[in-house]
């Protein structure tokens, strides 16, 4: 089970592995929103997401003389890339299975660090399937991308380093707002939270149709998205919201806000605009969720996480082009 206990002790081991993302006050973006606005700035973490810290700690949680024999991720490419540069650093073998349409770059970062990628067709086929055959045949250690207490123990870090930086920035409570697919995330931070300061509050953010976890936390039990594909938001695409994170998010995050990818888009420009930061879709829908729902936040402050900067450049110039437009 994952505690504060777990998040805190895990921070202690990893975080001399990790960048100390910095936590920005956003001048354009407070007076837009008429209150105190700050971007924590994951997508500047090693890797470009916030998916290294939870690699990290699967890593140096996880028994080292099975992980020795090769480890296994599934992943549309940040969880693969943190993995895979974890395990290199480790001298460990690892296995990474990705979706066929996952980003090319994502891709490519993934293979440069040494992992043996295999696809899928996220349509037709089952990445959990397939890696549990894998696994079997291969004697490897799973490392799933959210459902597993270390992964969100090392989510979990990024909540005790924000509120430590809002503490020196004279911030007391906020509303935290923070992209979700599976939650492994949102449920560490939030966890984190109830640590060290109860008055800081996590809202989920996630892509219009694929809002699993908001449905979910509003009806009190996991439902599942209809749709796998046709979000820009890729990174943040998954069927349904995790059973752990889910139980962690339905006692202590507030209720999940939803954003379309047009609002995406202009997000992006707006980050990059106004505070030189490059941030891929699923990163940048906290600040896209903020902007169209803030009627829906009660706070006098808020922190937007923007959780990576891995973006197709086709995607990024879709963004860009909203700046002269």
């Amino acid at each position: 089970m994952v505690d504060f206990s777990l998040i805190s002790n895990t921070y202690d081991r990893i975080h001399q592995h990790l960048v100390e993302t910095p936590l920005l006050e956003s001048p354009f973006l407070s007076n837009r929103l008429n209150k105190r606005v700050l971007i924590k700035a994951e997508c500047l973490q090693k890797t470009g997401s916030f998916k290294y810290r939870g690699s990290w700690s699967s890593f140096v949680n996880n028994d080292i003389e099975n992980l020795k024999k090769g480890v296994l991720a599934y992943s549309s490419g940040n969880h693969a890339q943190g993995i895979a540069a974890v395990a290199k650093q480790l001298k460990i073998e690892a296995t990474i299975i990705m979706p066929k349409d996952a980003p090319r770059l994502k891709i490519k970062n993934t293979q440069s660090y040494g992992a043996n990628v295999i696809f899928y067709d996220r349509i037709k086929e089952s990445r959990e399937e397939i890696g549990a055959k894998l696994q079997k045949e291969k004697n490897l250690t799973l490392i799933r991308p959210y459902d597993d207490p270390f992964v969100i123990a090392g989510q979990g870090s990024l909540g005790i380093e924000l509120i430590n930086q809002a503490k020196r920035m004279k911030l007391d409570s906020a509303d935290v707002l923070v992209c979700c697919g599976g939650g492994g995330l949102a449920s560490g931070i939030s966890l984190a939270f109830q640590g060290l300061s109860d008055r800081f509050k996590v809202r989920t953010c996630e892509p219009e149709n694929f809002d699993d976890m908001a449905r979910s936390l509003q009806q009190k039990s996991r439902v599942k998205n209809k749709a796998m594909d046709g979000s820009i938001c890729d990174a943040i695409l998954t069927p349904t919201p995790g059973e752990l994170t889910f139980e962690i998010l339905e006692k202590y995050a507030a209720p999940g806000l939803v954003a379309t990818d047009e609002q995406v888009l202009e997000a992006m420009a707006l980050l990059f605009l106004h505070h030189n930061l490059v941030v891929e879709p699923g990163g940048a829908i906290s600040l896209a969720a903020a902007l169209n729902q803030n009627e829906k936040l009660d706070s006098d402050a808020l922190i937007i996480v923007c959780t990576g900067g891995n973006v197709d450049p086709v995607i990024f110039s879709r963004a860009l082009d909203l700046i002269d437009a």
